[in-house]
């Protein structure tokens, strides 16, 4: 899987060129915050409108499949829900990262925009994340391109741990 970065912004989104994003729901979160803040902003609020009516809560494990178009360049939103903010751990991190790689494989999504549970609230470092990450997909061959949508200061730290872990894999 080759990691590529994206700035959390709509006009940086809309110029992404996927089929697919991903982003992550807090319950309780009104409105959204994160990517899908912004995916809900320019949606009119159909994202609060669907938590308001109970449909999306961002309870642990739920997955929540919107429609991008026309408002926004992807076919496909996903929602991933992360669970209560102070209950968020690396364990967590790994059991939705690992649900977002399924649920993409099962759509067939070779490559996403996606917003990496837990980040848009610092409750996982860059580097952890994309660490975690890494080890989970690498034995998955279904994944080409994740562009993950981070702050510049984030793209530098992951770059740099992923340098990192590649020197130390290469040593004998």
């Amino acid at each position: 899987m080759d990691l590529r970065f994206i700035s959390p912004s709509l006009r940086k989104l809309d110029l992404s060129g996927t089929e697919v994003l991903v982003a992550a729901l807090l319950p309780g979160e009104r409105p959204p915050k994160g990517v899908a803040g912004l995916c809900d902003w320019r949606l009119g609020g159909r994202i609060s409108r669907l938590i308001a009516a109970g449909f999306a809560t961002g309870a642990l494990g739920e997955v929540l499949l919107v429609s991008g178009r026309p408002k926004l360049p992807f076919d496909k939103v996903l929602l991933f829900g992360v669970g209560v903010r102070e209950d968020f751990s690396e364990l967590v991190f790994r059991s939705v990262t690992t649900r977002v790689l399924s649920t993409l494989e099962g759509l067939r999504a070779r490559t996403a925009v996606v917003e990496l549970p837990g980040r848009h609230f610092d409750g996982i470092s860059p580097e952890r994340a994309a660490d975690i990450l890494l080890e989970i997909a690498g034995p998955r061959s279904e994944h080409d391109l994740w562009t993950l949508v981070e702050s510049s200061e984030a793209q530098r730290a992951i770059t740099q741990q992923t340098i990192l872990e590649r020197r130390r894999v290469r040593q004998p």
